[in-house]
């Protein structure tokens, strides 16, 4: 037998949804397990969404469709892009995607060729520098500081860029931290992206997820790097569609043409029903159910913040978008508990899950070794049970 893909034993599974399965499996046994694993919102779908889905396929809405998405679809995205962000595209500029996560391979496979330097802040997400080697590139790791709540600098990404640098990926709010940018970081960011002509794909997915009066502000919007940026959003979390897979990005036409040459060899379009939905939950005003939404994540965010505060030890990064709390566990690191050492954060995550059914992901996936990321997009019960489990299993290790 032929050996396979030598690329494949350099990419790593990721490890939310490993995580993520697991305590689906476990919960499915019986196994009363409390998952703080995906950013998936515990909220149903709209109704006008889903009604839309059901009248697609009801019209026979089934068949497929141009590859780049429906008409309407693809105008609803221009002009979300430019109500919501200061983003001027035509809709030819739009390509409609299986998911924010296709749209960003897409976006590295347009501009990448073998060899090419992408810059990724550490914190990341976890597909970032696996998707980066999937298309041939090489992932070039910056590291960042908590006290900046993990945030590239301009001072930092400009010494990061080399010859080989062909584009960054920049996420804000960030997943894992929940950190925000502001607009004068963004734009000292920006000055140094302009100076450089490379590319800068910014993850925007997170960004109706703020809080604390907080504002989104997109690099793209900004004229001097119009042309270099890549902007990536979806309806995923906004409007709690994660299963749906519609993601979408905005680009200078000829990225997107080739983005779009890219996902007619790979899945044709995205899913026409899904398509209509999409197009449902951005050519309606469902600000009302967004911002509901919104102020429950809040809530669940300032209950997980007080419990932390209690847990002697527990350093975290203070959320103030997307819903993740990015903890330190360092000071638990190397007890022993049940005669058993607990070295890193895994192994602490592995204990976590397996004594005392709480389901956390290590922080060695995103870059970040001695931290453990823990999702509140679960319900308040879900949150209130966690932490009494957290503060037992934490308060072995002191």
């Amino acid at each position: 037998m032929r050996p396979l893909s030598k690329k494949l034993t350099s990419i790593e599974r990721s490890q939310t949804m490993m995580l993520f399965a697991r305590a689906k499996k476990m919960r499915a046994e019986g196994i009363d397990v409390v998952s703080l694993t995906a950013g998936e919102p515990d909220f149903a779908t709209p109704q006008i969404i889903k009604d839309a889905a059901i009248k697609a396929i009801q019209d026979n809405f089934t068949k497929y469709t141009a590859n780049q998405g429906i008409p309407e679809l693809l105008k609803a995205v221009a002009d979300k892009f430019r109500r919501d962000n200061n983003l001027r595209f035509e809709p030819s500029q739009i390509l409609v995607s299986c998911g924010a996560k296709h749209s960003l391979y897409n976006a590295l496979q347009a501009v990448c060729n073998r060899g090419d330097e992408v810059i990724i802040p550490a914190p990341y997400w976890v597909s970032y520098p696996e998707m980066t080697k999937l298309v041939d590139a090489v992932p070039i790791i910056v590291k960042t500081s908590a006290a900046n709540q993990f945030k590239i600098t301009a001072p930092q990404l400009k010494k990061a860029i080399t010859r080989k640098t062909k584009a960054m990926i920049f996420c804000s709010p960030s997943n894992p931290t929940g950190a925000v940018y502001t607009k004068d970081e963004i734009t000292a960011i920006a000055k140094v992206v302009k100076a450089s002509g490379i590319f800068f794909i910014s993850d925007e997915i997170y960004e109706k997820v703020l809080y604390d009066s907080l504002s989104h502000f997109s690099i793209g919007s900004l004229d001097e790097v119009r042309d270099q940026v890549i902007t990536v959003n979806g309806v995923s979390k906004a409007y709690s569609m994660t299963g749906w897979r519609i993601g979408f990005l905005g680009a200078r036409k000829e990225i997107t043409d080739a983005a779009e040459k890219v996902q007619s060899q790979i899945t044709s379009n995205a899913n026409a029903i899904a398509q209509k939905a999409a197009y449902a939950a951005l050519s309606n005003n469902l600000d009302g159910e967004v911002n509901t939404m919104v102020r429950e994540f809040d809530r669940r965010r300032q209950f997980l913040v007080s419990e932390f505060q209690k847990m002697k030890g527990l350093e975290f990064i203070y959320p103030r978008g997307a819903f993740y709390i990015f903890a330190n566990v360092k000071a638990f690191l190397n007890k022993s508990v049940n005669g058993a050492i607990i070295k890193t954060a895994d192994d602490l995550c592995e204990h976590l899950l397996t004594k005392h059914l709480v389901a956390a992901v290590p922080g060695s996936g995103f870059g970040a070794k001695d931290w453990v990321r823990l999702s509140y997009a679960c319900s308040m019960a879900d949150l209130e049970k966690a932490a009494g489990r957290l503060q037992r299993a934490l308060g072995e290790l002191q």
